[in-house]
């Protein structure tokens, strides 16, 4: 997406830089071929982010039950093949999962992604990795130092603000943390979640999804969701939760299938229906 400013593609690499107390590194990530990744990280002591972007790309997830399930259902059987080898990308960290869920809730994803980028160009600095220009996702503390108006001037309602600064407070002092999610089962770790304001269970089970690559849960009540489901689907009556019943433990990958279904335009001709 040309608004994302932290997730960048040039010449088949896929960029990215990441930041913690210790400093900021970046690394970039190609695929060779159907088997092999090529991974080059710069910065003080990278190879402590390799556990990490490991988990980000996903690449000791076993999708197998995914294509097992999806085969029993011939829209979804399509879309699988057509999207064959998608993987779950998640978030780094807790933090940046849970200010993409805030952010991104109630509105658009393009409307979200812009204030997104806005946001993360006034709380983090670019770095230049090989004349490849990226911002690594700014930690809790800089959101919590920076003024309200700026945030406010980025796009985000006082609501979000509030939100987003709650949500650094509760990472800053362990209130969140990501051990203490990724130890939980997901219903504990969604309970732990909806207890921050401004956090209800969609954004809870974004962030299990998205931030821990939870296959079980899904972002119900999502209206894009629900409106690409129908699209996707060809079926304008589709019973979603029959859907998901059948997907049990997989069904998250639905969510992401669905998403990028509608943006490659996958759409069935009236003959697949």
């Amino acid at each position: 997406m040309a608004a994302n400013v932290v997730d960048l593609e040039a010449d088949g690499w896929y960029y990215r830089g990441l930041s913690d107390g210790r400093g900021v590194n970046a690394f970039r990530v190609r695929q060779l071929d159907c088997e092999r990744l090529e991974l080059q990280l710069a910065g003080r002591e990278p190879s402590r982010w390799v556990p990490t972007i490991e988990r980000m790309i996903a690449t000791q997830t076993d999708l197998s039950a995914w294509y097992r399930r999806a085969r029993r259902v011939p829209w979804l059987a399509r879309l699988a093949d057509a999207l064959r080898g998608l993987r779950a990308p998640r978030y780094p960290n807790a933090w940046e999962a849970l200010a993409h869920a805030i952010v991104f809730q109630q509105i658009s994803i393009h409307a979200a992604a812009s204030i997104m980028r806005r946001t993360v160009e006034a709380l983090s600095p670019q770095i230049d990795v090989d004349g490849v220009l990226l911002r690594p996702f700014p930690q809790p503390a800089a959101l919590l130092e920076m003024p309200e108006a700026t945030l406010r001037a980025c796009g985000l309602s006082s609501n979000k603000v509030a939100h987003l600064r709650v949500a650094a407070q509760a990472v800053i002092d362990g209130t969140i943390q990501d051990q203490r999610l990724e130890a939980a089962s997901s219903e504990d770790a969604i309970a732990t979640l909806c207890e921050l304001r401004g956090i209800g269970r969609w954004s809870a089970s974004v962030v299990m999804l998205r931030g821990f690559g939870r296959l079980d849960t899904f972002p119900g009540g999502d209206s894009g969701v629900a409106r690409a489901l129908r699209e996707l689907s060809g079926d304008p009556r589709i019973d979603e939760q029959a859907v998901l019943e059948g997907l049990g433990p997989v069904r998250g990958m639905l969510y992401f299938h669905l998403l990028l279904g509608r943006l490659c335009n996958l759409v069935p001709a009236r003959t697949d229906w």
